[in-house]
Parts: C-alpha cells; structure tokens; sequence
C-alpha cells in the first residue's frame, strides 16, 4: 500500500502557520463528513437509509442560533443514543441542483417514542419555517400522523435547505428520519406496522388458547401466562406504535404503560416458579429467582412514582433477569426437570433476540430491522413456547391422572366380570341410600347365586367357569338399569343394588334375571355347551334405620332360602 504524498512547505511558509491550514482543513472535512449533503436530484424521492450529523445538547436549553453553531458528529438517519442524550439536534442537509424547486416531506415515524419535536427548516437567506410537536398535546397537531411526523418542506432550485430537528427524549434517544416526494410520502402512509399487527395478533391468539386451557384445568401457570402474554401485548403495541397508529394517542398518557416492561418479567419469573415447582424441589433456584423478583418489582414500584428514572436501568436490568433465568432454567434441567429442555429453547429465543435489542437501546450497535424488533420477535417464539410448554404439562397431568383412574378402577373392579367389587358395593351403596333417603326414594336389594357351580368347575374346568362367571355378569348388566349397582361379592355370588326400586319392581328384575340365565346357553369350546340357573333373593331397605350391608344379609338369607327350596328361583325377605 502507497503512503499519501505529503507536499513539501513552501519557502518563506512558517511551519507553525501550515499546521494551523492543516488542523483547520482536518476540522473541515470532519464537519462536511459528520453533516453530508444529499443530492435531491430526480423524478423520485425516497431516501430511508442516509447519513445525517448530531450533537447532544447536555444543556437541554441551546437555542436554533446557538445549536446550529455546534460540531455536529456523522450518524446513521436512524439510530438510538442509549439513555445518555435526553435532547439531542440532528442536521439533514439536501441540495437541489435541479432548475426547479423540489416539494418534499420528512418523515419520522418513531416519533412516538419521545416528549417533544422541534424541526427548523433552514435556506440561503435564514431560518424559512419551524414547527413544535409537543407529544402531550399531538393528537390534533397537523403534523401528527398515526404515530409520525410528517413535516412538508422546500429545497429551492440551485439551493440548499438545511433542517435541523431537536428531540427531547424520556428515558432512551430514539431517532429516525426519512426523506420523500409527496408519492412516496403517501405510499410510506399507509400499511404501517402490519408486522406489528401480525406479532399482536398471534400474541391475543395465545391470550385466547391459554384462556381455554385454564377453564379446562384452572392451574395457576394459565393465569400467570396469561398476564406475561397480556404484558407483552401492550409492550409490542407500544413500543412499536402500533397503540400510536391505533388510538392517535401519545405522550404521558400512554408512557405509563411502559411498566410493562417490568411486568412482563415478572409474571415470566413467577410462571417458572409455578412451572418447575421450584419451592417443592429446587430450593436454591427458587431463592436465587426471589431476589431477581424483588428487583423487578422494586423497579416497578419505582416506575409507578417515576417511570422515566426506572426505565434508565430498564435494559440493565433486562439483561440480568435474562442470565439469571437462563442460569436457573440450565440448572433445573441439569438435575432432570423433563420440561427445562423446552423452556430453554424458547427461553433462547427471548435471550438472543432481547440481548440484541439491549445493545440496539444503549446504542452499541448499528439499527437494523431485527434488532429494533427483537423484544418483540422474541416475546412472541418465547410465548409460543411455553405454550407448548403448558399443553405438553397439562398431557403429563391428564396422563398421571388416568393413570390413578385406572389404579382406583382396578381397585374397585373385579377382574373377571369387570363389575364392581364387594368394597366399593359397601361404600357407594351407602351413598345410594343415603341420597334414596333424602329424596324419599325406595331402594331394594339382590342376591344371587349361580347353582350347582362347583359341578361345572368339576365337570368343565376352571377355565369353562370363569365363561359361565363372565356371561352371568352380561346378563345382570343386561337385565338392570344403568343407575343399578352390580357387583360380584366373590366366587360365584353376586349383589345388585336398585335405586329407586321397591320390593315389588326389585322381584320383577329379579324374575328376568332368573329367566335370562336359564334360556342363556354358556359356549365353553370344542362344542361345549353348559346351560345354568341361578337362585335370587330380594330385599327391601329400610332406608330410615337399615344399613346396605343388613339389608344384603337379608336378601342372602332370602337367596339360601330359594336354594333349599329348589333353586332357579326367586324368594323375598320378609
């Protein structure tokens, strides 16, 4: 690489008078860099990416006259300044070289973001317009359209006109400026924050779901997803202007809504307590997320006093909450919680695309379109997530409980006939009778007995009797009512308990039962025919003093009764 050629002094030239030329061509050229000219030249319009010069005004009180005097530094037509530039001036130089005067529009569509606008538009012979957008006070401002600027503004043939626009933040220095012709103006009008729109919509979509699931499984985490969601909503909507665009307010009237940003956290952190019951298990976890939760809602109660000092340490704070989560959720899933894994997919989504947007709020790194969108971008994969999350806990939950379904159905079932088994009999049987009893209702009772059943056990086989025991079980379910209890006692003597039923409508069940099994014919195989009759005894429940089980031993006694009388009967207790 060749060295610049350094031209020699010339004689009679005072080194020290060279140098002063040199600094002062150095500082010029500065200058022409930190404020370039654009070239205006054209048929179209439609400068969105451009350099532009600005200075920040740590006074707060500079005027026009004493502003435009100032070294102006290069910066990008949109960047943020972090937190340290509460006004800030921004100088956009453009000059016609065409014979005819250019009308074009400025354009800035985040001022939504700060507490007031001044734009001063500058030519040959002085100061030509200024203009004051107060936030507070923008929602009949002509200038004020759907959450931008859009200040009209000459650049005279042959001419250069100069504007300079003073931004005085709330808590972070916002800035975004946009050149157009009057067709490109109205194009750049209109379809705004669709993609914003699109991240709310899935987010109220997600508001929707976990509604359901809540009042499907009312569990805590629903309600506090639900409030992370909602949080998140009106961060992306405000943030992003789309409540600007939306409703045509701005200024302190919806900055409050900015708590948002700790409220979001806050309910994410309480969910993970929930979620990982970390108070139950994970001890140390849940202590390490209470101290990161009393930070957050410290910043929020200081927020509700001054929010534009509690958003200054916002971002710092941000980015702990984020590696403190990270940590504890990387922690829980090193000792085995199954749902860590996907929280930390989702949880990496938020991490990632929240550490850009941190680095894009301070004004580390260049804008660009996914780091100024990156709370928003992550939020919305993070919540889909733990949607995912949520649903897959409450399929573990469902399964587990039809696990214990199962295991109390096996308990109270008999194996062989799947009817009910003597002790859940006793148990709901109470029940029955004591509702029977309140509602003034008859209840009867059933016993009955297969006869001459060791013979077919002798004769057939156990296995040709236990098709005899499943058959029988058929008919008794056959032949009663859906709100009868059946249960088989054990071996080959079986209860049924009639609700509702007096003697009488209890004797008739009876006498069908017994009818059912004499014409029934058992196929035990290899044609194998075994035909069978039962003997039955029925009871009546004094519903006002007896018990289920006296009232079985009087049906039992009933039933032996109907044996010694021959059996394939039906006999009734007196």
């Amino acid at each position: 690489m060749s060295l610049p050629m350094i031209p020699p002094v010339a004689p009679g030239v005072a080194p020290g008078r060279m140098i002063v030329c040199i600094l002062l061509f150095w500082v010029v050229s500065i200058a022409a860099h930190a404020a370039p000219t654009l070239d205006v030249s054209g048929d179209e319009i439609r400068l969105t990416d451009f350099g532009v010069g600005y200075f920040v005004d740590n006074s707060q009180s500079l005027s026009y006259e004493a502003a435009r005097k100032e070294t102006f530094e290069a910066a990008n037509s949109t960047a943020t300044l972090g937190t340290g530039a509460s006004v800030t001036w921004h100088r956009i130089a453009l000059y016609n070289p065409e014979p005819e005067e250019k009308a074009l529009f400025l354009h800035m569509p985040m001022a939504y973001q700060v507490r007031s606008i001044d734009i001063y538009e500058e030519h040959s012979d002085g100061l030509e317009s200024q203009a004051t957008v107060d936030l507070n006070d923008a929602g009949d401002n002509p200038l004020m359209y759907r959450g931008t600027i859009v200040y009209p503004f000459a650049v005279p043939a042959g001419e250069t006109t100069v504007i300079y626009v003073r931004s005085q933040l709330y808590s972070h220095q916002w800035f975004a400026a946009e050149i157009y012709d009057d067709k490109h103006s109205r194009k750049a009008l209109v379809g705004g924050h669709l993609d914003i729109a699109l991240l709310v919509g899935m987010m109220l979509a997600l508001v929707f779901y976990n509604g359901l699931l809540y009042f499907a499984t009312s569990k805590k985490e629903n309600i506090l997803y639900s409030l992370y969601l909602i949080s998140g909503v009106v961060w992306i909507a405000l943030s992003y202007g789309l409540i600007a665009e939306a409703f045509n307010i701005y200024g302190d009237a919806v900055f409050i809504l900015n708590l948002s940003v700790f409220t979001m956290p806050i309910f994410l952190v309480l969910f993970m307590m929930v979620i990982f019951e970390t108070r139950e298990f994970y001890v140390t976890e849940h202590k390490i997320l209470n101290g990161l939760l009393a930070l957050l809602v410290a910043g929020f109660c200081y927020g509700l006093v001054d929010i534009e000092g509690a958003l200054i340490p916002a971002s710092s704070l941000a980015a702990l909450m984020m590696v403190v989560t990270f940590s504890v959720s990387l922690s829980i899933l090193r000792k085995g919680h199954p749902l860590a894994k996907f929280f930390l997919v989702g949880h990496s989504f938020f991490v990632v695309f929240n550490g850009l947007a941190v680095l894009f709020y301070k004004g580390l790194i260049e804008p660009n379109y996914l780091n100024s969108r990156g709370v928003g971008v992550g939020i919305v994969l993070e919540a889909i997530t733990l949607a995912f999350i949520i649903s897959y806990r409450i399929k573990v939950l469902e399964d587990i409980r039809s696990q214990q379904d199962d295991l109390k159905r096996q308990a109270a079932t008999d194996p062989l006939t799947q009817l009910y088994n003597r002790r859940y009999f006793m148990t709901e049987g109470e029940c029955l009778v004591e509702q029977a009893r309140t509602m003034g209702e008859q209840v009867s009772v059933i016993a009955m007995d297969i006869d001459h059943f060791k013979v077919v056990n002798d004769n057939y086989g156990h296995h040709a009797g236990d098709l005899v025991l499943q058959d029988v079980a058929g008919i008794f379910q056959k032949f009663s009512r859906d709100r009868d209890l059946v249960a088989r006692f054990g071996g080959e003597e079986f209860v049924i308990l009639l609700p509702g039923a007096d003697l009488a409508e209890a004797e008739g069940c009876a006498e069908r039962i017994r009818q059912g099994v004499e014409k029934h014919v058992v196929q035990a195989g290899d044609d194998v025919a075994i035909r069978i009759t039962v003997s039955l005894g029925v009871a009546q429940v004094n519903s006002a003093t007896e018990s289920v089980e006296d009232a079985a031993s009087r049906a039992d006694k009933a039933l032996y009764e109907a044996k010694a009388g021959g059996r394939n009967r039906v006999c009734s207790a007196a």
